[in-house]
C-alpha cells in the first residue's frame, strides 16, 4: 500500500537510530535522531512524534521541536507501550498516521488500529533520499547548512 505524503509519523525513536547510522550508545544519539527529523520534516513539511526509552529522572516527558515532538518514555513503560496507547488515542484517525518501526510487536499495533506501518530501514531510505535531493537541489536554505548536511550525509554512506 502507498503512503499518503501528507500523513504524519509515530516513530520508534532507538529503533530508527542504528538504521540512519547513529550508534545508541552516543550520549546524544537521541538529539541527533531530533535534529535529522526536524529537517526531514521541514523539507517534506510533515509532522514526526518520535518516542523514546528509559527517560532520565527529572527529564521533561515531552519536548517540542517545532514539526518533531519527542517523547521520553520513563520506566516501567516503554516507547512501543506509549505508542500503542498514543494510537488507541487516536482511534478511528490512526488510519492517517505512519507508524515507523520494525519491531513487530509496534507493527502489529499498528496495523491493528489501521495505521500505515513503515519499517525503519524504508523510512531511513525516504530520509536520506529527502535530505540527499535538497542538498542537490540547493533547497536547504532555512534549515541545516550545505556543509551539516553533507557531513550527516557522508556518514550514512560509510555505515
Amino acid at each position: 500500500m502507498g503512503y499518503n505524503r501528507s500523513m504524519p509519523y509515530l516513530i520508534d525513536g532507538h529503533n530508527l537510530i542504528p538504521h540512519l547510522g547513529i550508534s545508541l550508545s552516543a550520549a546524544d544519539d537521541e538529539m541527533e535522531l531530533v535534529t535529522l527529523l526536524q529537517e526531514f520534516c521541514r523539507l517534506s513539511r510533515k509532522e514526526a512524534h518520535v518516542y523514546f526509552d528509559d527517560a532520565a529522572a527529572g527529564q521533561t516527558a515531552t519536548r517540542g521541536f517545532g514539526a518533531v515532538t519527542a517523547h521520553f518514555v520513563r520506566p516501567p513503560l516503554e516507547a512501543d507501550d506509549a505508542i500503542a496507547e498514543r494510537l488507541r488515542r487516536l482511534g478511528g484517525n490512526a488510519s492517517s498516521w505512519v507508524v515507523v518501526s520494525s519491531d513487530h510487536r509496534v507493527q502489529a499495533e499498528g496495523r491493528s488500529a489501521h495505521a500505515q506501518v513503515m519499517s525503519s530501514q524504508a523510512f531511513s531510505r525516504r530520509l536520506r533520499e529527502t535530505l540527499a535531493k535538497a542538498t542537490r537541489s540547493g533547497s536547504s536554505a532555512g534549515g541545516m547548512s550545505e556543509g551539516e548536511l553533507g557531513e550527516w550525509l557522508e556518514i550514512f554512506k560509510n555505515k
